[in-house]
């Protein structure tokens, strides 16, 4: 018999623990801090079997109201307007399943990567608080072919968790890791963890005000 596929959601519970990491006021070892900077923090966990590291980043962006930053954020479109690493972003369905394809400009002379991945971003009531929460992991799609000259990134998974931080900004709290595959040298990874977040995050922010005047 002709087996439908299971669905690749996120599960409620994936949504919910991502909430409760709004309420940690720092991961325990063998977390590691990374780096604090510009009100953001950064920590780390080194992962045995990839020799990679998992992260967690916690900041706050002032006057982007949580309902204004998920917006921003799952507006591909207009993330090709600021982000300046995007190099090919949309999103398409195959087979009844809404997949988004991403292509990430990395510095010469490496090659540039690519994703693809499923996405969902749930507003939670979460014990009365409201969050918005999103959840992306890379999947397979045989329609999405790798391409020659690009890696293609083929472990990777986000969370982030929105909410208000009581006045006109937001909390935030992201789970990033991937595998980028190839050799990447050790400089960009703890540039990219040092500086690239703090700067996505400033960026998000100039992206938020700017999307609040044209709508």
């Amino acid at each position: 018999c002709e087996c439908a596929p299971l669905p690749r959601g996120f599960s409620e519970e994936q949504f919910r623990a991502a909430c409760r990491e709004l309420d940690q006021p720092a991961p325990v070892a063998p977390w590691q801090l990374l780096v604090e900077s510009m009100g953001v923090r950064i920590y780390r966990l080194y992962d045995e079997q990839s020799g990679l590291y998992e992260y967690k980043i916690f900041g706050g962006l002032a006057d982007c109201p949580p309902k204004l930053c998920a917006d921003v954020y799952m507006d591909l479109d207009f993330r090709k307007q600021w982000d300046q690493y995007v190099k090919e972003l949309y999103e398409k369905t195959y087979d009844g399943e809404k997949i988004i394809y991403w292509e990430v400009k990395y510095p010469f002379p490496l090659s540039n990567r690519d994703y693809v991945y499923i996405r969902e971003c749930q507003e939670m009531d979460f014990d009365g608080r409201k969050i918005w929460v999103v959840l992306a992991r890379s999947v397979s799609v045989p329609q999405c072919p790798e391409k020659p000259g690009i890696i293609r990134v083929k472990s990777y998974k986000q969370s982030l968790a929105i909410e208000s931080d009581g006045k006109t900004g937001s909390k935030v709290y992201m789970y990033y890791f991937d595998n980028p595959g190839g050799m990447i040298p050790s400089w960009l990874v703890n540039w990219a963890a040092k500086s690239g977040v703090p700067a996505f995050l400033k960026d998000m922010q100039k992206a938020c005000r700017n999307y609040s005047k044209r709508t």
